[in-house]
């Protein structure tokens, strides 16, 4: 998984932390959690601040 498969992190997320509400979570601990997720192998470097907003904007939707 890749920084731009969002909606397969999203689900992840979702089924790591069902108690989050991803409205409250800092961009630190989203990258955090993406990375530590057993299928992600991209680079974290190649994170920035729209990749986490999208993927945090993408875990409120889902939740909706």
């Amino acid at each position: 998984m890749k920084w731009t498969d969002i909606n397969d992190i999203v689900i992840e997320l979702v089924d790591a932390h069902p108690n989050v509400d991803p409205t409250r979570i800092n961009f630190v601990d989203l990258m955090r959690w993406v990375v530590a997720l057993p299928d992600f192998d991209d680079d974290p470097k190649h994170c920035g601040e729209k990749i986490l907003e999208a993927i945090q904007q993408a875990w409120i939707d889902e939740l909706a």
